[in-house]
């Protein structure tokens, strides 16, 4: 794996783990209404909802399903609460924001045993009403704080919120969260949690787990059986594409729009949207997409394999198979492929996670390949297929980064906020625009049957220096600005940013900007979803044109806002690799010059 592919894998697993410190501390027959429109306009109505986007027809639904008690009940949405699958009833609980929630339903039977490291199964079918009260189980990873690890092999869950009311027809939102492939959970924190969107957008939320982690991605030849999803090695994206398919087939009974699915994501559960895209799998499981800080990054299985080789040898010397790494490789080297293949198997998840070295980043966070264009879930070009148009699934899509992206990883260990600090945090900053929109957005706007791509910047919080003040208190404007995951709680509607940031940048001075922006934003993609375009008529709010490719012409939309007003504008910047190294190149001070390109040695790999 290049230095650039190991990076960005490691960078982009930080933010959930940061998230999980303090944790570890302590359906109407008139057609569904829209979502309420952008806070501020002169007494206007939320628009209303358009017919969802045209996809493949969704599985036809039963005309319905003998009830937990021996009665028929609907498979389509009564406003009740309990709700029949194809599997069988759950049972909904009222939730914050006028909503029903509906929590830890499986999508999928447990992977253990002789399903760890294949494909997804249906779930089996269960008798009488499954009453969940609490989330599912997290799937293996390591805790932050260095102490025991945590989490089960049976964490395939999704969580379902939905407006209290009877509208059917209703778009879904799917939430994919991020943490590097190897941490994280649908329900780590606050500003995960589905309420406020549904209610306010007027949409179905669903948020999922995923298996993380050497059980999310992990290849080996002694692992193979010939069947190519379950060789793939790529068993968290295939969780991702059960889920869709789950919703598919039953989420009518909640009264969403199987025809109108858009996949969300933010940090890895960005990149895994981006997975999803160039999935053929997934083709017709979803009609929209958008990434928020990711990434356009997979690699080879043979890559995973090496990885797996080197975990073989450290399981081996932790066990006291082997002394050392040279006795377990000669010992490895006689082992058959079915003797490693028991081997293996009979690991624990927190052992197989113990045979994985940790990012210099720390937070226990793993170094391990992930993504693998294997030519079955992934397409065989990987992340050149945005650049070749050989991606599968082309659906209207927004693509954006926040302004100062790299300062979450920095801020934690700096105390100087200068010139050295700024100028390094730019130019990080910029490449992830590069490699998480701009490079994408222009590849994509090049296929002439990709529908229109969206694009934005999230300003807010940054600072321009002595010409603009950052609306966070110091030393969290300077030092953090408009950080790496800020934009979560902006788009779902929460009021929380990683549990224990909050009260360092959610301030009463900033709480009118916090809200400004997070009306007009949420407006923004609600329309998208709804229509597949996130201009409102009427709504007040400024235009947001598709990226062009023509030069000095319209790329990205720029989110922003001061103390008392909102600052929204088109911008037509693009940021391109060659144009950062030139900048670069051209500073004066060779210190100062020395210090990024010493930052940024990753990407020139």
């Amino acid at each position: 794996m290049s230095r650039r592919s190991g990076w960005c894998y490691k960078l982009l697993a930080v933010i959930v783990v940061l998230a999980m410190l303090v944790p570890a501390l302590t359906g109407c027959a008139e057609g569904p209404r829209g979502p309420q429109g952008a806070q501020g306009s002169q007494g206007e109505q939320g628009l209303q909802g358009p017919q969802g986007a045209q996809g493949e027809q969704g599985p036809q639904g039963p005309q319905g399903e003998q009830g937990p008690t021996g009665t028929t009940m609907s498979a389509y949405w009564t406003g009740n609460e309990i709700v029949q699958t194809r599997f069988g009833a759950v049972k909904g609980f009222e939730d914050e924001a006028n909503t029903w929630v509906w929590k830890a339903i499986p999508f999928a039977k447990p992977p253990v045993g002789d399903l760890r490291w294949k494909a997804p199964r249906d779930p089996d079918p269960w008798e009488g009403v499954r009453a969940e009260t609490a989330f599912g189980s997290p799937c293996w990873q390591n805790n932050p704080m260095g102490g025991l690890p945590f989490g089960s092999e049976d964490c395939l869950y999704l969580n379902i919120w939905r407006p209290r009311s009877d509208e059917t027809n209703l778009p879904v939102y799917v939430w994919i969260h991020g943490g590097g492939n190897s941490s994280g959970s649908a329900d780590r924190v606050p500003e995960y949690y589905g309420a406020n969107l549904a209610s306010r957008s007027n949409m179905v939320f669903v948020s999922t787990n995923y298996r993380l982690g050497p059980l999310g991605w992990f290849t080996h030849q002694a692992l193979r059986t010939g069947n190519k999803r379950d060789d793939s090695g790529n068993y968290g994206t295939l969780d991702l594409v059960k889920a869709l398919e789950w919703i598919q087939k039953n989420i009518e009974a909640f009264g969403g729009n199987p025809d109108n699915v858009i996949i969300t994501g933010e940090s890895a559960g960005a990149m895994n949207v981006m997975s999803l895209l160039l999935s053929p799998l997934a083709k017709g499981l979803f009609h929209k997409a958008m990434s928020q800080s990711g990434w356009a990054n997979t690699t080879t299985r043979e890559v995973g394999e090496a990885s797996v080789n080197e975990v073989l040898l450290q399981l081996m010397v932790n066990d006291g198979t082997a002394a050392n790494k040279t006795e377990a490789a000669a010992r490895l080297s006689s082992m058959s492929n079915t003797e490693i293949g028991t081997y293996l198997r009979s690991k624990t998840g927190p052992q197989l996670l113990a045979g994985y070295g940790t990012s210099s980043l720390g937070f226990g966070l793993l170094d391990l390949p992930n993504l693998f264009a294997d030519g079955t879930v992934i397409v065989a070009d990987g992340a050149d297929a945005f650049q070749k148009g050989t991606y599968p699934n082309k659906v209207p899509i927004i693509l954006g980064t926040n302004k100062d992206e790299i300062k979450m990883f920095y801020f934690w260990t700096s105390s100087d906020y200068g010139l050295v600090y700024q100028t390094v945090a730019r130019y990080v900053s910029d490449f992830w625009k590069v490699n998480g929109a701009d490079a994408v957005a222009r590849g994509m706007s090049s296929q002439p049957d990709q529908p229109d791509v969206y694009a934005y910047q999230f300003l807010w919080g940054s600072s321009l220096g002595d010409t603009r003040q950052s609306v966070l208190p110091e030393p969290y404007g300077s030092g953090l600005g408009a950080f790496h995951s800020l934009d979560i709680p902006f788009f779902l509607g929460g009021d929380t940013i990683n549990v224990f940031m909050t009260s360092m940048v959610f301030t009463e001075e900033n709480r009118a900007s916090r809200e400004l922006l997070t009306d007009a934003m949420m407006a923004y993609v609600a329309q998208f979803v709804w229509s597949g375009n996130p201009n409102e008529p009427g709504s007040g709010l400024p235009e947001w044109t598709p990226w062009s490719n023509s030069e000095g012409e319209s790329k990205c939309i720029l989110f922003d806002a001061s103390f008392d007003a909102l600052d929204i504008s088109m911008s037509t910047t693009e940021v391109t690799t060659a144009g950062l190294v030139a900048e670069i190149e051209a500073i004066s001070d060779p210190t100062l010059r020395n210090a990024v390109q010493t930052a940024l040695s990753f990407f020139r790999a």
